[in-house]
């Protein structure tokens, strides 16, 4: 297998190929050198399909990549009869006789990934018109072929690798506009040009013919086995450990599914038609990657070599209703004293940190104390993956963006806070603070931002100030931890510790005031705090929130403005009346 490469003044280069992964560009290290102008470092990628056939994946150089002189983001099978062009250089793959190549077309996104025909232009069809397009709804029909395996679990799913490659074979993307194609007619085709194949094909009495076309179908052009798992509201998480291991949590509990993807290909493709939309990438220069799909769920993905068992993808679901004010102090995750005293914070301009550990729902927290902000104000929101959903008139969401296969473009949360500070906001929200980041946010606080809220992965309190002291050393400027730590005592009002449960359950553990410095050291009240008691028969947890008897230093001031509040609303027992004006 090799590449005839034709260079501008006529001479022809032929290349060997392996089956790895062949980088085309002008840099030192490239299977196919083009040293021209305009040609990018890494300028695109061939990537070995079977049968001696290459797919080619454009990287997003400005100049682009042609096959046949029709621009491409991705390309493939090529065959012989295919020229592809880069700048002035022409560029054949001798291969044995060539299968229709699948051209996708897409606006000018980058996409970097594996190609495998439809394996690679069937999750590009899918996001365009397939499950996630729909508002993250699973149509029905989706949703009730995505079944456990069957007994002979193997027999069926080797069967359904070979059926989903004649699949690819079969999806000749040059004779059909696909891309103004439904979900439901993608599906239609699919199976108008399985049928024959399935006909023709001598299966095991074990192997439903059924059945497997719609595991097949599912598969190459929607989300597989997940599909019914995002369909359940009951799933918050899923956990896909590899091809063969899908484990979920329900109610607080996690356990393992039966479904299973045919392959390691397979799900890649699935992954690919999760992080393409968003303006992501996975391979193997940039192996890690966070997502969302359209329905806000967060997608983290590992592929290998990195994750060593195969593809890791961990979902966090917030479900298609957003959990309100209300629903907390249903749950027991807040008592009504707690929410009235947040939801005065909020509305009088308090900054709020919001502190736990992972999975213990402090975006979910978050979430619901920025729908309190009056409709009023003009909000930013500044996140990694977009996450917070929140019906308000003034709002703008932000969303960092990676940096590219030539290491430009990144956009990162601290730019982003930067940034905000120019857009004439009222509030800031960050949805996490993890680094450097975390010294624009504190200065924003105390310049004229009052108000703001973020997210801290912290244990504790007192564990959430050493946190942010580490976190601003982060951002490179050299200050006395004197100085460090009055400016996070100025900048911060009040702190919400959240904490799952070893039952599964949530609950806000502490909130603490932020009273000053004294002594070098960040003094802190306590106001509210949960008093655990002995489990119930099921072994779920119990407790209660109780008062501290301390009223915030805050309190004085929404006095003098004519608010009146009753002082018992912070001791153990709650009051009969928790607020009023005067």
């Amino acid at each position: 297998m090799q590449a005839a490469v034709t260079h501008p003044d006529g001479r022809i280069e032929r290349i060997a190929l392996s089956r790895s992964p062949c980088w085309i560009g002008s840099g030192e290290g490239c299977t196919l050198r083009l040293p021209q102008h305009g040609v990018g470092i890494r300028h695109a990628r061939l990537d070995f399909i079977a049968a001696g056939r290459y797919g080619v994946v454009d990287l997003g150089c400005p100049g682009g990549t042609r096959v046949n002189g029709e621009r491409i983001v991705t390309a493939g099978p090529l065959g012989a009869e295919d020229v592809l062009h880069i700048g002035e250089f022409a560029i054949r793959i001798q291969t044995p006789p060539p299968l229709p190549v699948a051209v996708v077309r897409r606006d000018a996104r980058e996409f970097d990934s594996p190609v495998e025909a439809v394996a690679a232009a069937g999750p590009a069809l899918a996001t365009a018109s397939g499950p996630l397009a729909h508002g993250g709804t699973v149509l029905p029909a989706a949703a009730a072929a995505v079944r456990s395996l069957p007994e002979h679990a193997d027999e069926f799913l080797a069967i359904a690798r070979r059926i989903h490659q004649r699949l690819i074979e079969q999806f000749d993307l040059r004779r059909r506009d696909v891309a103004s194609m439904s979900d439901a007619e993608l599906r239609s085709l699919a199976r108008a040009l399985l049928e024959p194949t399935l006909a023709a094909e001598s299966l095991p009495p074990t192997v439903d013919r059924d059945e497997l076309l719609r595991f097949v179908i599912d598969e190459a052009l929607g989300l597989g086995p997940l599909e019914a798992l995002l369909a359940d509201d009951a799933v918050h998480e899923i956990m896909v450990n590899g091809p063969e291991t899908i484990f979920v949590e329900r109610g607080g509990r996690t356990e393992r599914v039966h479904g299973r993807f045919s392959g390691e290909p397979a799900l890649r493709g699935i992954v690919e038609r999760i992080v393409t939309p968003v303006g992501r990438r996975v391979d193997d220069a940039s192996p890690m990657v966070d997502a969302r799909l359209s329905d806000g769920s967060r997608v983290h993905v590992v592929i290998p070599p990195v994750a060593l068992r195969g593809t890791a993808v961990t979902i966090r679901r917030f479900g298609r209703r957003r959990p309100q004010a209300e629903d907390l102090v249903t749950w027991g995750t807040l008592d009504r004293r707690m929410l009235e005293f947040l939801r005065l914070c909020v509305v009088h301009r308090r900054n709020l940190v919001v502190s736990g550990g992972t999975g213990s729902g402090k975006t979910t927290l978050l979430n619901v104390l920025s729908s309190l902000i009056p409709r009023s104000e003009r909000v930013i929101t500044i996140e990694d993956s977009a996450e917070l959903a929140f019906d308000h008139p003034n709002l703008v969401a932000l969303e960092t963006r990676a940096r590219n296969i030539e290491g430009r473009g990144e956009v990162s949360v601290r730019e982003l806070v930067r940034n905000a500070l120019r857009m004439r906001p009222d509030r800031i929200v960050v949805g996490e603070c993890r680094g450097g980041e975390t010294l624009d946010m504190l200065q924003a606080m105390n310049t004229g931002h009052d108000g703001s809220l973020t997210t801290v992965h912290a244990n504790s309190p007192r564990e959430l100030l050493s946190r942010l002291e580490v976190m601003v050393l982060m951002s490179g400027v050299e200050l006395p931890i004197l100085a460090v730590r009055e400016q996070i005592a100025a900048s911060i009002h009040v702190i919400v510790q959240q904490a799952r449960l070893a039952c599964g359950t949530r609950r806000i553990t502490h909130v603490t005031e932020v009273t000053g410095v004294t002594a070098g050291t960040i003094q802190l009240q306590e106001l509210f705090r949960f008093v655990p008691e002995m489990p119930d028969a099921s072994g779920r947890s119990r407790g209660r929130h109780v008062g501290c008897g301390h009223a915030p230093q805050f309190f004085e001031r929404l006095t003098r403005t004519g608010y009146s509040l009753d002082l018992g609303l912070f001791d153990e027992e709650p009051p009969v009346a928790v607020g009023r004006r005067a």
